[in-house]
């Protein structure tokens, strides 16, 4: 149309009929929708008012489908009650009940190697700029990768920091799940919606526990 004008702002069009025609003083307001396919969508950080509810219709899914309880860290039990040839009394059960688990854990890791291959935001890391500068004071620098490379790599762990936080804290974490009874998943998605009060208790534990090491023993660890 000769002589319209438009304003844009945002996605949105506003339109000016030309001069000398009636209803120049009307505006016509135009919203354009931006469309997205699916692997745009993928490809987003998921917001937690969909991603939490999608984790804790795990539960029911799982009750209603099989009767099975959801938890990742039995997985270690599982392993070692198939591996071990020893006679110990915590591995003597029948682990191919729970075989399940090993499927439901074999689909994270794949899921997860599809998405970085395939669905991967090619955006840089977006660190707070407070918490780059703290970083920046024990030499972590490089956040080209989902975790700091300047600890998380395999010539990190000939480093005493390196160490601790990998293998000792993944050691942690794999006797502590198991000796709590269940990890963060067992505990508070599934134990707490089935109203078990130990996982109440554990779950409370693990968020000590969190607070604690970020704040008071972590800074300590990243000296090293």
């Amino acid at each position: 149309m000769a002589g319209a004008g438009f304003w844009r702002g945002a996605d949105h069009y506003r339109l000016f009929p030309p001069k000398g025609l009636p209803g120049r003083k009307l505006q016509h307001t135009i919203t354009i929708k931006k469309t997205y396919s699916m692997i745009e969508i993928l490809k987003q950080p998921w917001p937690w008012y969909v991603a939490g509810p999608l984790i804790g219709l795990i539960v029911p899914a799982l009750l209603l489908l099989g009767n099975k309880h959801f938890g990742l860290s039995a997985n270690f039990r599982h392993a070692c009650a198939a591996c071990l040839p020893a006679k110990i009394p915590f591995f003597q059960y029948d682990w191919k009940k729970e075989r399940w688990n090993f499927f439901f854990a074999a689909g994270i890791i794949g899921g997860a190697l599809l998405a970085s291959q395939w669905l991967g935001n090619p955006a840089p890391i977006a660190v707070h700029p407070a918490l780059a500068e703290e970083l920046g004071q024990y030499g972590i620098r490089n956040y080209s990768h989902i975790v700091p490379q300047d600890i998380f790599t395999f010539s990190s762990l000939l480093s005493l920091r390196g160490l601790v936080i990998m293998t000792g804290g993944g050691f942690l974490v794999g006797f502590g799940s198991r000796y709590a009874g269940g990890c963060t998943s067992g505990h508070a998605i599934m134990g707490l919606s089935s109203l078990q009060w130990p996982s109440l208790v554990a779950t409370c534990c693990f968020m000590a526990g969190g607070f604690l090491m970020a704040n008071v023993l972590l800074p300590f660890i990243l000296q090293l």
